[in-house]
């Protein structure tokens, strides 16, 4: 490759994740993509070059499950402040859900409507998932020509209405128009009767205690959902994605529908593989989200899960709201709301939980980057460092350890159940379409992602 015929700049490291592993390699760019991958005593001559040292350079990660709540509820989140938490974080694609703005992405006016708010406000890239209510089967099949990467619904209410969630022969309306699209279908998979049944036995009890709300969303809430949606995966063949699956009880029925060829995908999130309820303080509702966190063991078995490939992928499920709707407090975990903000510290909490079980920075990129990539159907230009993909980097040093502080956040709310713990991992810089968007707590230029459409 000779150095006059474009303009490059080459991004050195002696460790780059590629799909390849981990190796000394200095990685080509030019015109925002990447140009090759190459060892580097291949480098070209005369050329600009960026070198990081011992610090790693992984690809440019991938959340698919964020809300950015914006518009409507820009005062929960937004595109400014969420696009520059990812970019802190090392991410350089969102994926936005379809509720918690107003209107919900069930239309495209709606849809429309979300990409005149992100106009020159993202510093990264962003997608918008489409919704699947009860009542918009009609409006499946053009989001999907809109660009929409496909379609989020929930079995069980989703804690605000404007979003209302599907049952059974609401879905059996919805299926045929998901599976003509092709795209999947991401499900929050609980049932209310189990939720039902064990709140109404709580009635009396201390919802102060964590233990409390732990027993109001059973298992048997994420077991019986995933069984349904097995099911008519079978019966209708659309592809089924299960969102922050929380409960290992779950695994064996989704590796045998995996075994079965049918089209499932599964992810996890990192508040499930790095909390336990028995360190959960009763009071603390900033760790309640749902399905809830569960016991040591349980995320364990989910980290085998990970380590056998029955999950998929980790996506943040990154779920903002102003801190008084927590009720700090009130301490109560029956009246806060359920979400847990995460977007920067995302990397730093999965790979302080990964090095401690034997993972690689490798194992990080494929969860985080390649699988989130590939369920929003990027997967040939997002989520790899690799010839022809976009040059979308994270520099990060995996060897340094810190406390997290308010400071390290940078969404709107800076609050996180995470603060004051000690991580290990820092995200020096982070690099989308090959400039920089984050570096030593700064974004340098203008907001510069764009979004992007199936």
């Amino acid at each position: 490759m000779q150095a006059t015929n474009m303009s490059l700049t080459a991004f050195l490291s002696r460790r780059v994740v590629t799909p390849h592993g981990i190796e000394a390699a200095a990685v080509l760019v030019g015109d925002g993509r990447i140009l090759d991958v190459v060892p580097p005593d291949r480098l070209p001559a005369r050329i600009p070059v960026r070198d990081f040292g011992e610090a790693a350079i992984l690809p440019g990660l991938v959340d698919s499950h964020v809300h950015i709540n914006e518009p409507g509820r820009t005062e929960w989140e937004g595109f400014r402040t969420a696009t520059q938490a990812a970019a802190a974080g090392g991410c350089t694609l969102l994926v936005d859900m379809p509720l918690n703005c107003l209107p919900a992405t069930t239309t495209v006016a709606a849809l429309e409507a979300k990409r005149k708010a992100a106009s020159g406000q993202c510093h990264v890239d962003w997608m918008a998932w489409g919704g699947v209510v009860s009542d918009n089967q009609e409006h499946i099949e053009s989001l999907a020509a809109a660009g929409v990467p496909g379609f989020k619904c929930f079995l069980i209410h989703p804690g605000i209405d404007g979003f209302t969630m599907v049952k059974e022969r609401q879905l059996r309306a919805a299926l045929p128009h998901v599976a003509r699209t092709g795209l999947p279908l991401l499900v929050h998979a609980e049932l209310p009767g189990p939720v039902d049944e064990a709140t109404r036995r709580l009635a009396d009890a201390d919802w102060s205690k964590y233990g409390t709300y732990l027993q109001s969303r059973p298992d048997e809430a994420e077991i019986s959902a995933i069984q349904l949606m097995i099911s008519l995966c079978r019966e209708f063949r659309f592809r089924l994605h299960i969102v922050h699956l929380a409960t290992s009880r779950a695994l064996d029925m989704l590796r045998a529908a995996k075994s079965e060829g049918l089209p499932v995908s599964v992810e996890t999130c990192p508040h499930y593989l790095h909390f336990s309820s028995d360190k959960i303080p009763d009071g603390q509702t900033l760790f309640k989200c749902a399905p809830p966190v569960r016991s040591r063991e349980n995320g364990e078995k989910l980290w085998q899960g990970l380590r056998e490939g029955v999950i998929d992928l980790v996506a943040t499920d990154h779920s903002p709201c102003p801190p008084e709707m927590k009720r700090l407090e009130e301490r109560s975990f029956r009246t806060a709301w359920g979400g847990i903000s995460s977007l920067s510290l995302a990397l730093p909490v999965m790979w302080t939980e990964a090095v401690a079980r034997g993972f690689t920075l490798a194992d990080i990129a494929r969860w985080m980057a390649e699988g989130p990539a590939r369920l929003a159907g990027y997967e040939t230009s997002k989520g790899r460092i690799a010839k022809g993909f976009d040059a979308d980097f994270v520099v990060f040093d995996p060897e340094a350890e810190y406390f997290a502080r308010e400071e390290h956040l940078y969404y709107r709310h800076r609050v996180s159940p995470c603060l004051g713990e000690k991580l290990r991992g820092v995200v020096k810089a982070t690099y989308l379409h090959g400039n920089c968007v984050f570096s030593d707590g700064k974004f340098p230029g203008d907001p510069s992602g764009r979004e992007l459409r199936r």
